[in-house]
């Protein structure tokens, strides 16, 4: 596996053992995730928004690259799952913060 900050490689720890409480831990209290056109504000909406995915998806993130992007830290993974197409390449571009993720924005 790729070295990847703290708060984004318990991210993908959480996303992977399918624990939408600990992926809502990994974000500061008033940070926004815009996956696909969706924005989810505050801890409830993205622990709501990692339960639904967990759900429906199923999906296991394998980081392949990080690199820095207009201030952003810009993870490009495979990512597997119960949809169609599986396995695909997303990209996840994370605002850190010193105490947690700020933001998310998630794109294919």
């Amino acid at each position: 596996m790729i070295p990847l900050p703290s708060q984004i490689a318990t991210y993908v720890e959480a996303s992977n053992n399918q624990d939408p409480a600990g992926v809502a831990r990994c974000f500061v209290a008033d940070a926004i995730v815009d996956d696909d056109g969706t924005v989810k504000r505050g801890n409830a909406e993205i622990a709501a928004w990692a339960q639904h995915s967990a759900e429906r998806y199923r999906a296991t993130i394998d980081p392949q690259t990080l690199v820095d992007s207009d201030g952003l830290r810009v993870l490009r993974a495979s990512v597997s799952g119960n949809f169609p197409g599986s396995p695909t390449m997303l990209e996840f571009r994370f605002a850190l913060q010193p105490d947690g993720i700020g933001s998310l924005e998630v794109r294919a």
